[in-house]
């Protein structure tokens, strides 16, 4: 097995390559959070809790792996 020189990985392992859009979603992710967080420390009950699940279990993991 051969070394790739311009430091892509090897064939056999995938490599995490980010579009624009995966930087939009992260974006979008850590503004919801912290919205969430904003939101929460005002005594939101409703709000705070659905963006702050939305950052973390929706928007952020999609900006991982698509």
């Amino acid at each position: 097995m051969k070394n790739d020189v311009k430091g892509t990985g090897s064939p056999d392992q995938p490599s995490l390559r980010f579009s624009p859009r995966n930087g939009i979603l992260a974006a979008a992710g850590l503004l919801s959070i912290v919205l969430g967080y904003v939101l929460l420390a005002q005594g939101s009950i409703t709000a705070a809790p659905l963006l702050l699940v939305l950052g973390y279990v929706v928007l952020l993991p999609l900006a991982i792996i698509l």
